[in-house]
């Protein structure tokens, strides 16, 4: 119950521009005839159901239950048809091959280290079809160094029934490790707050090694850009968007 009004409330506080951006940058990036699409850790469905609206074959993979319950929700709401798939995607054993895996939202910094992220990207392009894309963005060392460290967000409900507080500190113990201390409090009847607290822990990886590990798994075809590009746009940019072929 808890964690179902946190996936709710990382929901309605997304940025919906963010979903319009990975709609431009899925569609300007798509091979012609891409008719099925993967997005995995595709979460509440967002960009599902825009991808789906124009017209495309999507599956919506997630670990979470309650985030595809929202995307349920999504779905229908929109009349969208969404093949729904509860997974872990570093074993995607049951799954065909795609024309397109999209994966967003530095999705795979939250993957334990570099073993499981070889892991992911060779099920990836074991589902991949021969002329297929893979599409993916990642969080920048710079993010996890610079950027995130001491970063605060906090947010109240207008009714005041909801309220949420993010915090993010550096992980001394791994090399461009951010921990993210997340704290949801909800409003009882009697007017008294309860908390529930989440950690959510990242990584960012060096662009060598990201190439590397892509070239390991089969992708002998990798463009790396920023801001939402192919190219690199900033000196230090704190995502970097990835289009990879076999």
């Amino acid at each position: 119950m808890i964690y179902q009004s946190f996936a709710q409330l990382y929901d309605q506080l997304f940025d919906p521009e963010m979903y319009q951006k990975w709609e431009e940058f899925t569609i300007k990036n798509l091979p012609a005839d891409t008719k099925n699409i993967l997005d995995l850790a595709g979460g509440s469905g967002r960009l599902g159901v825009m991808l789906a609206a124009r017209g495309f074959d999507v599956t919506v993979a997630d670990f979470s239950a309650e985030m595809l319950s929202i995307a349920d929700q999504h779905a229908t709401e929109a009349g969208a048809n969404l093949h729904l798939l509860q997974a872990d995607m570093r074993d995607l054993s049951a799954l065909p091959q795609y024309d397109a895996i999209t994966c967003y939202a530095d999705s795979f910094c939250y993957l334990d280290d570099a073993a499981a992220v070889q892991k992911t990207f060779n099920e990836i392009a074991d589902h991949l079809k021969d002329n297929g894309v893979f599409l993916f963005d990642v969080i920048s060392p710079y993010q996890t160094d610079v950027v995130y460290p001491g970063y605060m967000f906090n947010y109240e409900d207008e009714d005041h029934q909801r309220a949420f507080m993010w915090q993010s500190f550096k992980d001394d113990d791994v090399d461009h490790g951010v921990i993210h201390e997340l704290a949801f409090f909800t409003r009882d009847n009697d007017g008294r707050y309860d908390r529930v607290g989440e950690t959510h822990y990242e990584r960012a990886y060096e662009l060598p090694l990201l190439k590397q590990m892509l070239s390991q798994a089969g992708f002998n075809s990798v463009e790396v850009g920023s801001n939402f590009s192919t190219s690199i746009k900033e000196e230090n940019p704190t995502r970097w968007f990835f289009k990879c072929h076999k």
